[in-house]
């Protein structure tokens, strides 16, 4: 009895062992503060101010240990753990090309993100897989401060706020270049392949002194994958009990020197639902393909060149139930009917030199064919840009770039933009844009960086344009950064392409005189935190900013029910506030990304009676967003994301019974996702949990073509129908089911 005591003392001393593992994450030189230290079995751990980490009560058994750090190669040991304790130092090498925190859009050049002066925030391709959407639109609304906004109840299109701003403040980027701008912002963003994106970067804030004209708000840069380091195939296919489908793949060829990546992308809704029970539908019916198409080329001594081309196709409709394509442009059923086709081509290609000159080019053609119940919206745009920049290091300090681009852009449509000064004809705008632009990031020291740089651009109609910006980063140690930025930004006339309102048939259009290019000057201060801490690991990202406008182009809904009248501020407009963003990583398999944004974005007039204050349109004060990821082993993983929104100010009309102001409102989400060998993923879940959709939306639905709005029985406070009260959409709960397959 004595020895199976013994024996059965000896095999707990092995089974139920619980050891303490230690040691020490360098760079070879210092401490690391902050880096994260995982064991196999997904309790996860950080170094503290001294670099040191520590498990407690760890059981015996064989693991697999790995430090990793930013900017730094993840480096990973096997290790068992019997009856002692254990001591396991890292030393981690720096690491150039991690791709997830390599930065080009604040500076125009490849940095690590902690390096990079200018604050980037990043959505990468694993980030949008936790909420699937059929499109990058509404994907960039996973980011803090980045409102995807619907501006019109019936067609569902819309534009991208940054920080409260509206739409045509915020620039869009395909690998760096301007190819969706203007008219084609949210249809550009429609369509993307989502299996061809790399990461999503955002910096917001004026950047016009390097791209120039539109980038007064902010940056939406899209990274399309490298085609030698895509994989061979990947695809993503998912429907909704709504009834819409969305298809999405890519294939790798290669062929001699030359890689090419293809991908596309289908979407299709074609279920009439009204469920608000006001004879419109409540999501417009679409049919989308895109085709996506980029080819890199190896040459001698890693010089870049690629050629990257795209062909969108769309047709979206919404209005009233009984609307059938033979009532496009009646005045018997009302609807909204849009046809797009977009033709894209991108490049890059480095000089055969032994200076590092770059030259990159793009091109789109953008034909919109509209009707917006009787009036017809017909337009073209063209936009050729060419640029080309040199840069070089000077010394260990200073990395320069100096850079000339044109942009030239052709716009023509039906609508009084383009017509002559006698209003009989039609006359194309032709828009030429030349630009020269410097910047220098001088590297004080290791934990001091200067950047400074400066643009000229020089525009037909308004002369000279110059955009200056400095920015500052102070890193005194691992676990802070404080960034400073000081710049000015600008954006030329280009109105049909700025307010989806101008379009519908609801209202006319008065331009009420020659309109000025606009103006801003903008301040940021970033702070950066990282908090190292045995029970789970903190980040925090917070940022104040503050934007003045003049020239601003404001629209006048107030006046006249039936009009719009555009002109030039009499006055200043500001957007100010602070966001905040928080990372928590527990030593637990959960991870939470939380943020949350305070705006106040408004205008001042200046009237004979004195100065008048006015709260921008869609332009939240509280604004968040949430992701929480619990995984419960390799396999199986549930995602928790969404978004909440405090009181908007809406477009009301005179005597309205719709209150000016949005409620608070939040949409959630949830999904479930089972990972099986060889790539392949199914997942499903349910969107807009608590099923909220907007109380009010259209006003008058039942005399769309305002046939009796001026009978006083019927309509005694004079109401006309209008599609521009919208804060949010109409489509609610859902459930979602989908398949992804990914192979190197």
């Amino acid at each position: 009895m004595r020895h199976f005591f013994l024996i059965l003392l000896f095999v707990a001393s092995h089974v139920f062992a619980q050891q303490t593992v230690t040691g020490k994450v360098t760079d070879g030189n210092q401490s690391i503060a902050g880096a994260t230290v995982q064991l196999s079995n997904g309790v996860i751990t950080a170094t503290d101010g001294n670099g040191v980490y520590m498990f407690e009560n760890v059981s015996a058994g064989n693991y697999n240990i790995t430090a990793s750090y930013i900017g730094f190669r993840t480096q990973a040991k096997d290790q068992v753990i019997g009856t002692k304790d254990i001591t396991l130092n890292f030393e981690l090498k720096e690491d150039g090309e991690a791709l997830n925190e390599v930065v080009i859009t604040g500076t125009m050049k490849e940095v690590s993100r902690a390096d990079s002066p200018i604050p980037v925030e990043i959505i990468t391709s694993k980030l949008f897989k936790k909420n699937p959407t059929a499109s990058l639109f509404e994907a960039v609304g996973m980011i803090n401060g980045v409102m995807p906004q619907l501006n019109c109840n019936v067609c569902n299109t819309g534009d991208i706020h940054i920080n409260g701003m509206e739409g045509p403040y915020t620039m869009i980027l395909i690998d760096g270049m301007p190819i969706v701008s203007a008219l084609s912002t949210v249809y550009g963003l429609s369509g993307i392949p989502n299996s061809i994106v790399e990461r999503i970067e955002v910096v917001k804030g004026p950047a016009s002194s390097l791209y120039g004209s539109e980038a007064m708000g902010g940056i939406i840069n899209v990274i399309t994958k490298s085609p030698d380091k895509a994989p061979l195939v990947s695809a993503d296919y998912f429907l909704t009990s709504w009834g819409e489908i969305s298809t999405d793949a890519a294939v790798k060829m290669k062929t001699g020197k030359a890689t090419s990546l293809l991908g596309i992308n289908y979407f299709n809704y074609n279920v009439k639902a009204d469920k608000n029970h006001d004879n419109f539908t409540d999501l417009t019916q679409q049919n989308r393909i895109s085709i996506f198409n980029k080819w890199s080329f190896n040459r001698n001594d890693n010089r870049v060149a690629s050629l990257a081309a795209r062909y969108v196709y769309e047709d979206r409709w919404g209005g009233e139930m009984q609307w059938e394509k033979k009532f496009r442009g009646s005045d018997s059923i009302y609807g909204e009917s849009i046809y797009t086709r977009r033709a894209e081509v991108i490049g890059m290609y480095q000089l055969p030199v032994s200076e590092r000159i770059f030259t990159q080019f793009s091109y789109n053609w953008h034909d919109q064919n509209s009707y917006y119940g009787t009036t017809p919206y017909m337009a073209t745009q063209q936009v050729a840009f060419l640029q080309a920049y040199w840069d070089k290091q000077f010394g260990a300090s200073h990395t320069f770039l100096l850079g000339g681009a044109m942009r030239y852009t052709h716009y023509d449509d039906n609508t009084p933009a383009t017509a002559s000064a006698d209003g009989l004809d039609n006359s194309a705008q032709n828009t030429p844009l030349p630009g020269l632009f410097i910047q220098d990031e001088w590297t004080l020291d290791e934990k001091n960086k200067l950047l400074g740089g400066y643009r000229f651009d020089y525009d037909k109609s308004h002369g000279g344009v110059h955009s200056p910006r400095v920015a500052y980063k102070f890193s005194p140690n691992h676990t802070n950064t404080f960034r400073a930025s000081f710049g000015s930004g600008f954006r030329v006339v280009n109105l049909f392409t700025e307010d989806h309102a101008a379009l519908t048939g609801a209202r006319d259009v008065v331009i009420a005189e020659a309109l000025k290019p606009e103006r801003s000057y903008n301040g940021n201060l970033n702070y950066v935190l990282k908090v190292p801490a045995r029970p789970f690991i903190f980040n925090m990202d917070v940022t104040a900013f503050y934007s003045y406008f003049t020239n601003k182009i404001v629209g006048d809904f107030d006046t006249d029910p039936t009009k719009i009248f555009y002109t030039n501020l009499n006055g200043h407009a500001i957007s100010q506030g602070v966001s905040l963003n928080t990372d928590w990583q527990f030593n637990f398999p959960f991870k939470l990304m939380a943020g949350i944004s305070y705006t106040d974005v408004f205008r001042i007039d200046n009237t004979p009676q004195g100065s008048e204050k006015t709260r921008q349109l869609h332009a939240p004060k509280w604004s968040g967003n949430f992701i929480a990821t619990y995984t419960f082993n390799k396999s199986y993983s549930t995602d928790i994301t969404g978004n909440w929104y405090g009181p908007m100010r809406l477009p009301i009309l005179p005597n309205d019974f719709r209150p000016e102001y949005s409620p608070w409102f939040c949409t959630a989400n949830i999904q479930f996702t089972k990972k099986f060998d060889y790539g392949l993923e199914l997942y499903a879940g349910i969107k807009n949990i608590f099923d909220f959709v907007p109380k009010y939306s259209l006003i008058r639905p039942f005399d769309p073509f305002n046939k009796t709005a001026d009978d006083p029985v019927t309509n005694p406070n004079g109401y006309t129908f209008d599609t521009a009260y919208n804060y949010a959409s109409l489509q609610g709960r859902r459930m979602f089911l989908g398949v992804r397959y990914s192979f190197m």
